[in-house]
C-alpha cells in the first residue's frame, strides 16, 4: 500500500527533531507535525532557560562571595527584568540556530503546524487534512503536573511553562517539590535575592539521588538561606490580602509567599492523539513501549517524555536513535537502560549513572563503594569549590563499575566519563592506569579509581616482595576508608 510519507513524526521537541533528522538522513520521506513551535520544553521551558537563569544566579553569588578570593566589590544589584530578558533572548538565539523550521526544511523534512490525531493505524488527521505514513513516531512530550491541592485552582501559580515569562521578581517564593526542577530554581531565585521556601513530602530533597550526596547539597542550600520544609505535605492553598498561604498537613505553622511554583513532576501528552483509533495502548504514565521504543502496533513508536520512562533531553535523543534504527534499518536496537546519566545543575552539581546502592543491595549484588572527596582535588581547592564527593560502586575483584554518583563542581562532565566507561566495559583498573591532565576536575575521576588499587593492596604480597628483593620499607596494612 502506498503511503504519503515513509515517516511521520508527531511533535517537534527534542525527541521529534532528532527523530525527523535521523529519518531524513536514512533516506525516508519525512513529515514533522508540531502544534505550537519547534524546540519543545528543552528550548522554551526547560533545559535552556533554566540553565541561563542559573548562570545569572551564579554570577550574583560569585560577586557576593568575591571577598573570599581577595576581590573587593560592591554588593550585586539585581536587575531582574534584564536577567529574564537575557534568559528569553538566549532561548530565542538557540531556537534560531538549531530549531527553526527552515533548518529542517533545508534537510527535505516537511514541517507542518497543526494538531494531529490518528484516524486509523496509518492515517493522521492534521487539522482538516488526512495524511498517511508507513511509520509513525509519537513524540508529543509532557507537561507540568498540577496536583489536586484544595484551593489551588483559585489562586495564581507558576509552573516551568510560565516561570520564565516573569518580569517582576517575587519577594517570597514558595516551591512545592524538592526534585531537580524545584531544587535548581530554589537556589537560583535565592541567589538572585528572593526569599525561597521549598516544601518536599520526602524527608530529604532529591529523593532519586544518593542520600548522602543529596543531604550535602541540602546543607548547601540551607547555608545560602533556602528554607526547607521536609516531610511536609501541602493540604491547601489560600490567597489572603495579596499573599499566598500554604497549609501543611498535620502542622499548625503555614508557609507564606507572594508567588508559588509547582515543581511536582510531569505528565505525558497523550490527550487528543486519537490513540484508540490506532489501537495503541497507553496509561496515565504514558505511551506503552518496549525496549525498542515500539508500541503494541508494530509500525508506531513512542519516543521521549510521552512514554513516561525518562524526562531527559539526552534520553529523548537516544530513544529516537533506537526507534529509527529499528523502524528503518531493521537492525535490532534497544534502550540502554543500564547507563542512563542524569545531572541536577545546582552549585555544586549532583549527578548519577548506573545502579544506586539501594538497587545493588536489593539485588544482592556483591560490590564495594570507592570514595574520593573534592577536598582532595587540587583543582577544586584552587577554585574554592571543595564541597563534593565522588562515590563509585564496583566489583572489588575486577573493578567493573556498576554505578557512580558525584556531587561537586563539573559533576556533569565527570559522570559522562563514568557513563562512557560503563558502556564500554572500562574498569577502575583501566581508569586508574589512564593519564589525566593535572590539575583538572577530570583527574578526580581517576583519583577515585585509584582507591580500588589502594584497597586491593595485599600485605602478604608486600612481605613476599620484601623477602625476595630485600626491600626495607614498611608493610602497609589496608585501612577501610583510607584515601590515597
Amino acid at each position: 500500500m502506498p503511503y504519503d510519507y515513509d515517516v511521520i513524526v508527531i511533535g517537534g521537541g527534542a525527541a521529534g527533531l532528532t527523530s525527523a533528522g535521523i529519518a531524513t538522513n536514512l533516506g525516508a520521506k519525512t513529515l514533522m507535525v508540531e502544534k505550537d513551535r519547534l524546540g519543545g520544553d528543552c528550548t522554551w521551558t526547560g533545559c535552556v532557560p533554566s540553565k541561563a537563569l542559573l548562570k545569572s544566579a551564579d554570577v550574583a553569588h560569585t560577586i557576593r562571595t568575591a571577598d573570599s578570593y581577595g576581590i573587593h566589590v560592591h554588593e550585586a544589584e539585581i536587575d531582574f527584568a534584564r536577567v529574564m530578558e537575557r534568559v528569553r533572548n538566549l532561548r530565542q538565539e538557540i531556537y534560531e540556530d538549531a530549531d527553526a523550521p527552515e533548518i529542517f526544511e533545508e534537510m527535505d523534512i516537511e514541517v507542518r503546524f497543526g494538531e494531529a490525531s490518528f484516524a486509523d493505524p496509518h492515517t493522521l488527521l492534521i487539522d482538516d487534512r488526512y495524511v498517511s505514513g508507513r511509520f509513525i513516531i509519537v513524540c508529543t512530550g509532557s507537561r507540568p503536573f498540577v496536583p489536586p491541592i484544595p484551593g489551588l485552582d483559585e489562586v495564581s501559580y507558576l509552573t516551568s511553562h510560565s516561570l520564565f515569562e516573569l518580569i517582576e521578581q517575587p519577594d517570597r517564593l514558595a516551591i512545592i517539590g524538592g526534585g531537580p526542577i524545584g531544587t535548581e530554581m530554589a537556589q537560583a531565585f535565592q541567589r538572585l535575592g528572593t526569599r525561597v521556601t521549598m516544601v518536599e513530602m520526602h524527608d530529604r530533597i532529591m529523593p532519586n539521588d544518593d542520600p548522602e550526596l543529596a543531604t550535602m547539597l541540602q546543607a548547601t542550600l540551607e547555608s545560602e538561606g533556602v528554607r526547607l520544609r521536609l516531610g511536609a505535605q501541602v493540604s491547601g492553598v489560600v490567597q489572603e490580602n495579596g499573599s499566598l498561604r500554604l497549609m501543611l498537613k498535620g502542622e499548625e505553622e503555614s508557609v507564606e509567599a507572594s508567588s508559588l511554583l509547582l515543581a511536582t513532576g510531569r505528565r505525558p501528552n497523550t490527550e487528543g492523539l486519537g490513540l484508540e483509533s490506532a489501537g495503541v495502548e497507553y496509561t496515565e504514565q504514558g505511551l506503552a513501549v518496549d525496549s525498542s521504543c515500539r508500541t503494541n502496533v508494530s509500525h508506531i513508536f513512542g519516543v521521549g517524555d510521552v512514554t513516561g520512562r525518562y524526562h531527559f533531553t539526552h534520553m529523548s535523543e537516544h530513544m529516537a536513535k533506537v526507534a529509527l534504527t529499528n523502524a528503518l534499518l531493521k537492525v535490532p536496537s534497544s534502550i540502554d537502560a543500564d547507563h542512563v546519566p542524569w545531572v541536577t545543575y545546582t552549585d555544586p552539581e549532583l549527578a548519577h549513572v548506573g545502579a544506586r546502592e539501594e538497587d545493588l543491595d536489593e539485588a544482592g549484588t556483591s560490590y564495594k563503594t570507592y570514595r574520593f572527596p573534592y577536598s582532595r582535588v587540587d583543582r577544586a581547592i584552587t577554585d574554592g569549590a571543595t564541597t563534593g564527593l565522588i562515590k563509585v560502586h564496583a566489583r572489588p575483584l575486577n573493578g567493573k563499575i556498576l554505578g557512580a554518583s558525584v556531587l561537586g563542581a563539573r559533576a556533569g562532565e565527570l559522570i559522562s566519563q563514568y557513563a562512557l566507561a560503563m558502556r564500554n566495559g572500562v574498569t577502575l583498573r583501566s581508569f586508574s592506569d589512564t593519564i589525566f591532565p593535572y590539575p583538572s576536575y577530570g583527574q578526580a575521576a581517576r583519583r577515585a579509581a585509584d582507591q580500588w588499587y589502594a584497597q586491593k593492596q595485599s600485605p602478604l604480597f608486600t612481605r613476599f616482595l620484601k623477602k625476595v628483593f630485600g626491600y626495607r620499607g614498611p608493610v602497609i596494612e589496608p585501612e577501610p576508608g583510607r584515601i590515597v
